[in-house]
């Protein structure tokens, strides 16, 4: 089960890497795996909360953010995690099956959608609604996931926020997203470190490897490998569902 969990995180982030939605590919891997959908999702948080982090760190020291800005927003994707953790954790086994499987398919259709165009005019003008939407997606993502980065990044884009600056504060705020799920999770004693560590490890590895041979691959490619990969594992999963096997 450890290596497999090893290939399960190393497969999800350099795929997501590349192309994005790598949870696309990990949460539903876990379950059709026989991993309990509160264990995986738990896991999941603490593999995102580790690389996400990581890639907000790597940009905070190249000065394309700052840090003053970042935590001016961050008390809303942290309490919107918490949030989506909670409601998560008080959910039986398999109305949250039910719920994940939706938002699969309601994030492999995202995937489909063109991403605005880039506007790196350095402009911060973050309106009001701005806020309840972070905390909004934080909740989503403190409860699920999948398809929440391609969300903040929607949102932080019109906004017209540069692009770089985007992928910092939709890294950190994943980052601390994860991080209130995660706590939502642990306390409810849903982690299982045996599975939380091996995918963290496959995790830090995939995303390493990616950014390395990142020049390399076709990101329409790598993006029909995923969409391939995520309808194998949801139609594995829902035939699971209908057999009883995971009732």
């Amino acid at each position: 089960m450890t290596l497999l969990l090893i290939l399960i995180g190393f497969s999800a982030t350099f795929i997501g890497t590349l192309a994005g939605s790598g949870g696309l590919i990990n949460l539903p891997a876990m379950l059709v795996a026989g991993i309990p959908i509160h264990t995986a999702i738990a896991s999941n948080k603490f593999s995102n909360m580790l690389s996400s982090f990581s890639s907000f760190y790597v940009l905070l020291r190249k000065k394309e953010v700052q840090f003053r800005a970042a935590a001016k927003i961050a008390p809303f994707s942290l309490a919107g995690g918490v949030v989506g953790g909670m409601i998560a954790s008080s959910l039986s086994e398999r109305t949250m099956l039910l719920i994940g499987i939706s938002l699969l398919i309601f994030a492999f259709l995202l995937s489909f959608l063109k991403k605005p165009p880039k506007v790196d005019d350095g402009i911060e003008r973050l309106s009001k609604w701005s806020y309840p939407g972070l905390f909004g997606i934080g909740t989503y993502d403190g409860m699920f996931g999948p398809g929440q980065a391609t969300f903040q990044m929607y949102l932080f884009f019109y906004q017209g926020v540069s692009y770089l600056r985007t992928i910092a504060y939709t890294r950190f705020n994943t980052f601390l997203s994860c991080l209130g799920a995660f706590v939502s999770f642990y306390i409810a004693g849903h982690l299982d470190w045996k599975i939380a560590l091996p995918l963290a490890v496959g995790s830090l590895i995939g995303a390493q490897t990616a950014v390395r041979l990142a020049g390399k691959f076709s990101k329409s490619a790598v993006k029909l490998i995923l969409r391939a990969i995520t309808i194998l594992l949801l139609l594995q999963l829902i035939y699971q569902m209908i057999g009883g096997k995971l009732s």
